[in-house]
C-alpha cells in the first residue's frame, strides 16, 4: 500500500522501506509569487521516523543521492528523521526560469538579479523545511558540505533559532568572485566537465577532482568483488547519473554562479557561532576544490566552534570516510541537542 505523501513516479537510489515521504516542494506555489525567477520546485526525500530532525544540504552539482551513505546510515537510526533534496538546478529539481537564460547564450550582460545566489538556495531550503512542518524553535540539525555548507551558512543567519547543531564540512565564506575560485587542479577539472559530454569520460574526471589518487588507487574497505576505490565509485556514480535526470547547462552554470558570489563576513560568521549552540568545522587536507584554508578562516571566526581537519582526505569527505563522517555528525548532533535543550 501506498503511504499518505508518498511519491514514486520519481526515481531514486534510497532504500524506500525508510522513505517516510518523497516529492517535489512547490516552491513558487508557498511563496505565492509568481516571477519568472521563482518558478520551480525542489525533489526532496524523508527518511527515518525519530524526534530529532536532520536537513542534509548538497554541494556544486550534485543530487541528493551523493548522501547515500548517509541515509543508508541515519535513515535506519530511532532517532532521526532526515531531509535530503535536490537543490535548484539540479537532479530531479527544476531550474527557475529567468532572464539569465538568454543572457548566459548571449553578449548581454548578467545583473546579480538574473543569477542563482547561495541567499536564493537557503530560502529554498527554509520553504522547504517549513513545508516539512519541521518549525519549532532549535528543531534542526543541519548539515551542508561544499556549496551547501555556504547555503548553511545563509540558512543560520535566517532562522539560527530554529538550529540547534550546524556541521560546515569543506566549504568557505567565500568573497570575492576571484577569491572563490577553486585551486588550480579543481578550476581545471569544472572546466573540462563543463565542456564533456560523454558521462563515461565525466566520470573519471570527478572521481579524480574530489578523491586523492592514492585513495583511489587502494582497495575498497568491505568491497566483496576486491575493487579498488576508483572501480568502486565507477559503479556508484553511473548508479547515481542513470537514476537522476541530466542537468541542463543552464543549471550547472547557474549554481557555479551561486559560489562564485557567496560571501559570509566574518562578522556574520561570528555571530552564527554566538546564536546556535553547536557548530562543527570539518576539512580534508588533500581537497582539489575548496582549500582547507577557508575551513581555518571560518574556525578563526568562530572562536567556540569545532574544528577538525582530516589527513589524506579530498573534497567528497563524507564518501570517503563514511563510517567517520556519520560517528562524528552522531556526536555533534547529541551535544547540539544537550546545549540547546528540548525543541519547542
Amino acid at each position: 500500500m501506498k503511504r499518505p505523501g508518498l511519491t514514486t513516479a520519481l526515481s531514486t537510489l534510497f532504500d524506500t522501506s525508510t522513505c517516510a515521504q518523497k516529492g517535489l516542494c512547490p516552491v513558487t506555489a508557498i511563496r505565492h509569487q509568481s516571477e519568472p525567477m521563482e518558478s520551480h520546485s525542489l525533489y526532496y526525500e524523508v527518511h527515518g521516523r525519530g524526534p530529532e530532525h536532520l536537513v542534509f544540504i548538497m554541494g556544486l552539482n550534485s543530487s541528493c543521492f551523493a548522501w547515500l551513505s548517509q541515509v543508508q546510515h541515519f535513515g535506519l537510526m530511532s532517532e532521526y528523521t532526515m531531509v535530503v533534496f535536490d537543490n535548484r538546478g539540479v537532479g530531479h529539481s527544476g531550474v527557475p526560469r529567468g532572464p539569465y537564460t538568454y543572457c548566459l547564450f548571449s553578449s548581454s550582460a548578467l545583473s546579480s538579479a538574473d543569477l542563482f545566489s547561495t541567499s536564493g538556495m537557503a530560502e529554498d531550503a527554509i520553504v522547504l523545511i517549513d513545508h516539512l512542518g519541521w518549525k519549532a524553535k532549535r528543531d534542526l540539525h543541519v548539515v551542508g558540505v561544499s556549496l551547501g555548507g555556504m547555503i548553511a551558512q545563509e540558512l543560520a543567519t535566517r532562522i539560527p533559532d530554529r538550529i540547534a547543531s550546524l556541521t560546515l564540512a569543506v566549504t568557505t565564506p567565500g568573497g570575492a568572485p576571484w577569491t572563490n575560485l577553486p585551486p588550480w587542479k579543481g578550476a581545471i577539472s569544472l572546466a573540462r566537465l563543463m565542456v564533456t559530454a560523454d558521462v563515461e569520460l565525466k566520470i573519471p574526471l570527478i572521481l579524480e577532482m574530489v578523491y586523492p589518487l592514492r585513495w583511489l588507487d587502494e582497495p575498497a574497505k568491505g568491497d566483496s568483488e576486491g575493487r579498488s576505490n576508483r572501480e568502486y565509485q565507477t559503479v556508484l556514480y553511473r548508479q547515481r547519473i542513470a537514476a537522476t535526470a541530466p542537468q541542463r547547462l543552464i543549471g550547472a552554470l547557474s549554481q557555479m554562479s551561486a559560489g562564485l558570489t557567496h560571501h559570509v563576513t566574518a562578522q556574520r560568521l561570528q555571530r552564527i557561532s554566538e546564536t546556535i549552540p553547536k557548530v562543527l568545522i570539518v576539512t580534508g587536507d588533500d581537497d582539489n576544490l575548496v582549500s582547507p584554508v577557508n575551513s581555518r578562516y571560518i574556525k578563526n571566526c568562530m572562536p567556540d566552534a569545532e574544528f577538525e581537519e582530516w589527513e589524506d582526505t579530498g573534497h567528497a569527505l563524507h564518501v570517503q570516510q563514511p563510517q567517520k563522517f556519520n560517528a562524528l555528525l552522531e556526536r555533534v548532533f547529541k551535544e547540539g541537542r544537550r546545549k540547546a535543550g528540548p525543541s519547542h
